[in-house]
């Protein structure tokens, strides 16, 4: 009978959003216990990566862009995290790929021909200050992931995953079957209150809705008319 062996471990590879430049970096399912967000920093002193989980049921990980100036969400079920696969952290927009993270020997064979320079486009990246109101942002998250934990995050067309990307003022959701989107503003203390009574959110198929403090607090969204940048 073969042993089931449980990693504990998986290597990420990623381009720096500054420098350029790719690193591989050890990650460690103890290094989440008891934190709320663990950081991930380049060489050059740039933030690389924040991975967010509660009870390691799924993982939440930010990926600067270094070519759309936003910053992608990937979730992660618990189950895949540490199952010996690799996960692909992609441009939402171009399908690019930031980063890799799995297993070492695996990671290092997709990444052999990485070593290209970025800085042309890391340099067109927004500097530190890159919310409007990082507090704001950052509990705004916390209340998506609670949605999307409960399963209760989907589009009307069908599709359960939802592509989330981070920008300095709203989230926006995307559903890549049908194309909708929703937005959810993140600016102010009304913007959380809002999210923060919201027990589901539904795409509308084919559609275009916001999700912010000029809408009804009894989860209504208001449509501004504004279109998806492409």
């Amino acid at each position: 009978m073969e042993n089931n062996i449980i990693n504990s471990t998986v290597q990420l590879a990623m381009r720096c959003p500054e420098c350029g430049k790719l690193e591989y970096h050890e990650l460690s399912r103890f290094q989440l216990s008891g934190v709320k967000s663990l950081y991930i920093n380049c060489s050059c002193g740039a933030e690389k990566l924040i991975i967010k989980t509660k009870k390691h049921k799924e993982y939440w990980i930010q990926v600067p862009c270094v070519v759309c100036e936003t910053r992608h969400l990937h979730t992660i079920p618990g189950k895949l995290m540490w199952n010996g696969g690799v996960h692909y952290l992609l441009c939402h927009e171009t399908g690019l790929e930031l980063g890799f993270l799995g297993p070492e020997e695996k990671v290092k064979e997709l990444t052999s021909g990485y070593e290209e320079d970025l800085k042309a486009l890391a340099s067109e990246f927004p500097d530190d200050d890159y919310f409007h109101n990082s507090d704001i942002m950052y509990e705004v998250l916390n209340c998506l992931h609670d949605i999307a934990e409960r399963d209760a995050l989907y589009c009307q067309c069908g599709n359960r995953d939802v592509d989330v990307d981070i920008f300095p003022d709203r989230l926006e959701l995307h559903c890549k079957e049908c194309d909708s989107v929703n937005i959810i503003y993140a600016e102010n203390e009304e913007d959380l209150k809002v999210i923060q009574k919201v027990d589901n959110i539904e795409l509308v198929q084919n559609g275009f809705e916001c999700l912010d403090s000029y809408a009804s607090t009894k989860k209504s969204y208001k449509n501004t008319g504004r279109k998806r940048n492409k």
